[in-house]
C-alpha cells in the first residue's frame, strides 16, 4: 500500500496543530502551578521573616499548612533540625536533596516544550518538501495548463514551513518565560533553606 505525498503533507500539518495544542496545555498548566507556588512562597517567606525577628540564632518557622512541594519540603527541613541530633553534614545533604526535589517538580513538563520547539521547524520543512513533491507529481501527470494551480500548490506546500516556524516561536517564548519563573521560585527556595539553617 502506497501513501501519497498529499496525505503525508496533510499529516505533518495536523501534527503541527497537535503540537500547538500540547504547547498551549503545558504552558497554561505550568503557569497556573507557578502562580499557586508563588502564593505559597509568599506565605513561607512571611513565616521565616517572623521566625528570624523572634530568634535570629534559631530561625525555625511555624509554616502555614499546605501540600505543595515548597511547604512540605520546608516542613521536612525544619522538622529534622528541630530534633537537634542531626549532624551538619546530614543537614547539608538533606537541603541538597530537597532542592533537587523542588527543582524537578517545578521544571516538570518543560522538556515537552523544548522538544516541540526543536522538532516543529523540521516537521514544517518536511511538510513543505512533501507538498512540493505532490505538486510536481500532479504537474507531470497533467502538464502545466494552469500556472495559477502551480502557484497554489507551492503556496500550500510553504504553509507547512510557516506553521512550523510559528509553532517553534510560540513554544520558545513560552519555554523562556516559564523557565525564568521557575528559576525565581527555586532560587527563593534555596534562600529559604539557607535562612532556616541553624
Amino acid at each position: 500500500m502506497s501513501i501519497s505525498q498529499d496525505f503525508m503533507h496533510a499529516a505533518t500539518i495536523n501534527l503541527l496543530y497537535a503540537g500547538i495544542a500540547i504547547l498551549t496545555f503545558v504552558i497554561l498548566e505550568r503557569l497556573v502551578y507557578y502562580v499557586y507556588l508563588t502564593t505559597r512562597r509568599t506565605r513561607i517567606a512571611k513565616a521565616i521573616a517572623s521566625a528570624v525577628a523572634t530568634d535570629a540564632s534559631s530561625p525555625l518557622p511555624d509554616l502555614p499548612p499546605g501540600n505543595d512541594v515548597l511547604t512540605t519540603s520546608m516542613q521536612e527541613y525544619v522538622d529534622v533540625q528541630r530534633k537537634g541530633s542531626v549532624t551538619r553534614n546530614r543537614i547539608e545533604d538533606l537541603s541538597a536533596a530537597l532542592f533537587l526535589r523542588v527543582d524537578g517538580r517545578i521544571n516538570r513538563g518543560l522538556w515537552i516544550l523544548d522538544t516541540i520547539v526543536t522538532a516543529a521547524p523540521l516537521l514544517g520543512l518536511l511538510g513543505t518538501i512533501l507538498g512540493i513533491m505532490d505538486t510536481f507529481q500532479a504537474l507531470s501527470a497533467g502538464g502545466v495548463s494552469d500556472p495559477s494551480a502551480v502557484s497554489r500548490g507551492i503556496g500550500s506546500a510553504l504553509f507547512a514551513t510557516a506553521i512550523g516556524i510559528g509553532t517553534a516561536l510560540y513554544g520558545l517564548l513560552g519555554h523562556n518565560v516559564l523557565h525564568r519563573l521557575g528559576e525565581c521560585i527555586t532560587e527563593d527556595f534555596k534562600s529559604f533553606l539557607l535562612e532556616t539553617t541553624k
